[in-house]
């Protein structure tokens, strides 16, 4: 396995330790002298990153004269309020940090790919089946928390009530294929275009990548408003008080 700078960088320091962690576990890495993976060293990356602009942003706040990353903020915020208002309902509001969290995580982890020296972690389906994951437990738990367990359990029965036995499995089937659907979605359409554009680039090194360039980038907002959309559908459906 080729290692990135920066996974080489986090291996020089935290190597030990995470290879001590992962042998207590009973988890033993392909390779024990670089247990970090270039796609965990980029979720580090993408999360430091996003932690920057967040500390950013949180330092300059301002009321009278708001900056730039202020009204970056205020911009996403409003887009996935807006999303969140039309398909959760009028409760969307306590939603919006977990998604625009989610949002700027895939957004960002889908276009670092793009730096030189870098790679995507959403190209690599571990990261993606993570974000799938969170987003399906999350949804879950907000479904139970408002509704109560036997509420949220009526979800799974279908209107009508003498067709529940057959409802009941049909709709837990469902629910898991949310979690194939997210990760699958999400890691084909970036490891293809990442894929393809790393081709252009070795072949064709001027001017004809920056085309492959534009529509990677495309990929990524579409792929990230697309996941994003979903998470919206599923908690408007899970804390639903009616079907």
């Amino acid at each position: 396995m080729e290692q990135l700078a920066f996974t080489q960088f986090l291996n020089h320091l935290f190597g030990g330790p995470v290879l001590g962690l992962l042998q207590a576990l009973h988890i033993h890495p392909d390779y024990p002298a670089h247990p970090i993976s270039n796609s965990f060293a980029m979720e580090v990356l993408v999360f430091l990153l996003l932690m920057v602009f967040f500390l950013a942003a949180r330092m300059r706040l301002s009321v009278d004269s708001p900056g730039a990353v202020q009204h970056v903020v205020e911009g996403i915020e409003g887009f996935i309020g807006d999303m969140g208002d039309e398909l959760i309902g009028h409760h969307y509001k306590q939603y919006v940090p977990y998604l625009v969290v989610l949002g700027l995580f895939i957004l960002v982890g889908n276009l670092i790919g793009l730096v030189p020296g870098l790679e995507s972690p959403t190209a690599v389906k571990i990261v993606p089946l993570g974000c799938a994951l969170a987003t399906w437990f999350y949804y879950h738990y907000q479904g139970i928390r408002r509704n109560g367990v036997l509420g949220y359990l009526k979800h799974f029965m279908g209107p009508v009530w003498w067709l529940a036995w057959l409802m009941f499995p049909i709709e837990i089937f469902s629910h898991l294929a949310r979690v194939l659907s997210l990760t699958i979605r999400l890691y084909a359409n970036m490891f293809a275009g990442e894929m393809v554009t790393l081709v252009f680039f070795s072949l064709i090194p001027l001017f004809v990548p920056i085309i492959f360039m534009g529509l990677h980038i495309g990929v990524a907002v579409v792929q990230t408003y697309i996941f994003v959309l979903l998470a919206c559908v599923y908690l408007g459906e899970a804390t639903a008080h009616e079907h």
